[in-house]
């Protein structure tokens, strides 16, 4: 595929998005239409899957969006064997959505607790990794269509740990940077960058500005949608899901990295009393100063 997306970089005309899908269109999707729809960062491209098929990518290294939803902790997949990327229909072997036991509907789960499991043991994969994998799943709009599609993407361990540098984040440093402004994730407008320096797919964080006071009580109001709440739930089915998990998985085929051994960052104690006011900038102030150091 390698159709440019000129909507998914524009938006869409709100006459239009307001439309439901009739049943001209709804009879050539095959499936009705009903899935959810994804940004995919397979092969270092963002792709736009709807229904699990791929139907459009975007080939510019970064792309502008607002985070309105985030799942509650980072999940767990592991696959036996070396992975498919033909074999959509496959679903993980064992799974946890919340990262510490695996999901109740598993016939044979390969532990009762994700911390003893012997897939979460350095070496149990492949260049000595763990064949369990972590991942993230956000739900986010584009900054170009706050009103418009909500998009599920699934993040790997590399681009939720880590320190990062130039100002160029992971999403748990970036959403400790912004805390520590006493800024919420959800209030500005994020852009996500590919990092062309990793093997496999890795997007890096950094604020570009604050949202307006409109756009974000539109924005928490959208993340409060059964559609944003869906996007960062996790499910398997036959036929849509594993792609999204699986990604960073793809890229074995040429060479695999050690994405999640880097350790979670851990909240360092303030040595300051608690009495002692913390200074506040102005997160404006703070974004433009941060663009002067690049």
């Amino acid at each position: 595929m390698t159709t440019d997306v000129t909507l998914f970089k524009s938006g869409v005309p709100a006459y239009l998005k307001a439309q439901p899908l009739d049943d001209i269109t709804k009879s050539l999707l095959g499936g009705g239409g009903t899935g959810g729809k994804r940004i995919s960062i397979r092969g270092g491209v963002f792709r736009l899957v709807v229904d699990g098929k791929e139907i459009a990518t975007n080939e510019e290294r970064s792309m502008k969006v607002v985070v309105v939803n985030v799942a509650p902790k980072v999940s767990r997949t592991y696959y036996a064997g070396k992975f498919d990327p033909n074999a959509k229909g496959a679903a993980p072997s064992c799974w946890s959505a919340d990262g510490d036991r695996p999901d109740k509907s598993i016939a044979s789960p390969q532990s009762s607790s994700c911390a003893t499991c012997e897939q979460n043991i350095k070496g149990s994969g492949t260049n000595d990794t763990r064949a369990c994998k972590f991942s993230r799943r956000i739900a986010v709009v584009l900054e170009n269509d706050l009103g418009g599609d909500i998009f599920q993407l699934s993040l790997p361990a590399q681009s939720i740990f880590g320190k990062g540098e130039d100002g160029k984040l992971p999403l748990n440093a970036y959403a400790a940077f912004l805390a520590g402004f006493n800024v919420n994730i959800t209030a500005v407008v994020t852009e996500m960058r590919f990092d062309t320096n990793s093997a496999t797919p890795k997007l890096t964080f950094k604020a570009t500005r604050p949202l307006t006071e409109e756009e974000y009580d539109a924005c928490r109001e959208r993340g409060e949608t059964p559609e944003a709440k869906s996007a960062v739930s996790m499910t398997f089915t036959a036929s849509t899901e594993v792609a999204a998990i699986a990604a960073p998985r793809l890229a074995t085929i040429a060479k695999e990295v050690a994405e999640e051994e880097t350790p979670e960052p851990k909240k360092r104690e303030s040595k300051k009393s608690k009495d002692e006011p913390v200074p506040k900038k102005n997160l404006a102030e703070v974004l433009d100063a941060w663009d002067d150091e690049e």
